[in-house]
């Protein structure tokens, strides 16, 4: 899951665009924290760029003074959250190519037939691809069907014929932005519109012509005194040439219309509106639907025994009061966040999470105290940061501890952008029925855990729709991760490839982080033994250190939680620990 972002200014021999998108970086950096970037163009068509890993504030310094280093009347912006994959500098968006015409290329989502992109470009479009990001293998598809026209400069009609090749070879959830050098802009969606992406315009500060912004977001558009909000359709591009309005073209016929419904569980800010609706109405709808399944599970005696209703902060703070209202039990902020700590259940690593939970979380005791409380949070994911809230609230005082779900229960992986985690680290995997509810009651501590239900999760989101630009009939959600039925085909093979490309990440990052616990002197016994003789991940898909005899002779990882295992030389290269960008002079590397 990332950020994009798409700005051009009316007046062509303005430069302050990057300021803009600069600004816009920090309303949408709750969509990525691991890196962001912006591209710009200037006069001539001079494009300048500024990327790097880290939150806006480290990438362009804290008093934005790296803005200065990108003039430019239009740009585009990306920030990253980390998914399956590397996350070295070179893979700081935007990407650029140079040829043809130089285009930059910011990319939200995931492709799901990247090894067949990457044997077409390798073998018969004989593009070099230099990182893992399947974002530079789209940017790459994209230039090479345009380069196909042959001209030395292109119109609208060239680049709608490239997209209309681009969108037969890619599968997949995306949205994205682009920009060609001195011509445009450009913002798309797959077919299946998985991924957000809504356009809003406003006056020229002279008056004369219209400025146009493009974001995952629409609160990125608001704060910045955009206005008229239209969501880019399903298999729908939208071309802004410069000094011109936008233009939109159906790239490809609307298979589906499916949000993402984890936008709306988890990752939007709550004062947005994706697709026409309100992802803080749909929260309250989710609140108030989970209080009439806690009245279901829960008995009249239990209910009633509730002293307190507590949300764990920040998501469940909107649902969490809906359902006290239902329920007629007082509810309070018992939890204290520390903002400067982001998500937990990214960061690779069990110890990892452990701790980012208790630097991220603090409980009250007098909330807590003596009392039979009530939990509500957005999601259970691994049940790692879930079964560290139990403690601090049992460690606080608390007597009974009931903890509730505004969504279902994961079961599945992600495969559109967010990388939850593999399927055998997943809490509700292979589980079903109400043993599993015990088991994972247990498992985090609980008393009892409730779940919202999956249809009553659609109809508090389809519940919440503030404008009609889209037939009701024709919006669904993409859910494959509560349930495995994912909105486009997917291969056995991709999931392979997934948990292999998860392993080999994960251990990298597991590693290097044991050997700085090393170095610096306090590292717990299990990194003391990752350090000393390497890293594997087992079948349950846990890291854990390998043994004498596989360190002496390569390290063997599991696929997909199966007995299909691939061995690790010794003899083959650790890959470096980072690379910067080398695709156009950035100011972002350091």
């Amino acid at each position: 899951m990332c950020g994009i972002l798409a700005l051009i200014h009316a007046n062509a021999s303005d430069t302050s665009v990057a300021t803009e998108l600069h600004e816009a970086l920090y309303f949408l950096q709750h969509r990525g924290q691991d890196a962001c970037g912006i591209a710009t163009c200037a006069s001539g068509g001079k494009i300048y760029q500024c990327k790097g890993n880290g939150l806006a504030s480290k990438v362009f310094r804290d008093d934005g003074s790296r803005v200065a280093d990108l003039p430019g009347y239009m740009g585009i912006g990306h920030l990253r959250y980390p998914t399956a994959g590397t996350s070295a500098n070179a893979e700081a968006q935007p990407f650029y190519v140079n040829s043809p015409y130089g285009i930059c290329f910011a990319h939200n989502g995931n492709l799901i037939n990247a090894t067949e992109l990457k044997h077409f470009l390798d073998f018969e479009a004989h593009r070099h691809i230099n990182t893992e990001s399947d974002s530079e293998l789209m940017l790459n598809i994209f230039a090479n069907e345009l380069n196909e026209t042959g001209k030395a400069r292109v119109n609208d009609k060239d680049i709608v014929e490239a997209l209309q090749r681009m969108y037969n070879r890619c599968v997949g959830g995306w949205a994205c932005t682009a920009m060609l050098a001195g011509y445009g802009l450009i913002g798309c969606r797959d077919s299946y519109g998985i991924r957000p992406l809504v356009m809003g315009s406003r006056p020229s500060d002279n008056g004369e012509g219209m400025d146009y912004m493009m974001a995952s977001e629409s609160v990125a558009l608001k704060q910045l005194g955009f206005t008229d909000f239209v969501d880019i359709l399903p298999g729908q591009a939208v071309i802004i040439r410069k000094g011109g309005g936008p233009v939109a073209y159906q790239i490809q016929k609307r298979l589906r219309y499916s949000p993402d419904i984890f936008e709306f569980c988890y990752f939007a800010r709550p004062d947005s509106v994706i697709d026409g609706i309100s992802v803080n109405q749909s929260r309250e709808n989710m609140g108030y639907r989970l209080a009439n399944k806690i009245k279901r599970v829960l008995s009249p005696s239990e209910i009633n025994s509730i002293d307190v209703i507590i949300p764990i902060p920040e998501t469940s703070n909107t649902s969490a009061p809906c359902v006290a209202a239902i329920l007629k039990r007082p509810i309070y902020q018992g939890f204290v966040k520390n903002r400067y700590v982001f998500r937990t259940f990214i960061m690779p690593g069990h110890q990892a999470r452990v701790k980012g939970v208790k630097r991220k979380l603090n409980a009250m005791d007098e909330k807590f105290s003596g009392k039979n409380v009530l939990l509500i949070d957005d999601s259970i994911v691994r049940g790692t940061t879930s079964r560290e809230i139990v403690g601090m609230a049992r460690e606080a005082g608390a007597k009974k501890v009931f903890f509730a779900s505004c969504a279902p229960p994961i079961t599945h992986a992600h495969i559109y952008g967010i990388d939850l985690a593999s399927p055998s680290e997943l809490i509700a995997h292979d589980r079903g029925g109400n043993r599993a509810l015990e088991d994972i009651a247990k498992h985090i501590g609980a008393d009892k855990v409730i779940f919202q239900d999956l249809e009553d999760l659609k109809a508090s989101c389809s519940d919440a729709v503030i404008s009609k630009s889209t037939p009701e009939e024709e919006r669904n959600f993409e859910v494959g991760v509560f349930c495995g039925k994912y909105v486009t085909p997917v291969t056995a093979e991709y999931f392979q490839h997934l948990e292999e490309v998860r392993g080999e990440t994960r251990k990298m990052k597991v590693l290097e982080k044991a050997r700085e616990a090393v170095a610096n002197g306090w590292a717990d016994q299990e990194e003391l033994e990752i350090a000393t003789k390497g890293i594997k991940v087992a079948e349950n898909g846990k890291l854990v250190p390998a043994s004498g005899e596989e360190s002496r002779n390569g390290a063997y990882i599991a696929v997909n939680g199966g007995d299909k295992r691939r061995k690790q030389s010794r003899e083959e290269k650790t890959p470096p620990k980072d690379q910067m960008d080398i695709s156009l002079h950035n100011y972002g590397d350091f």
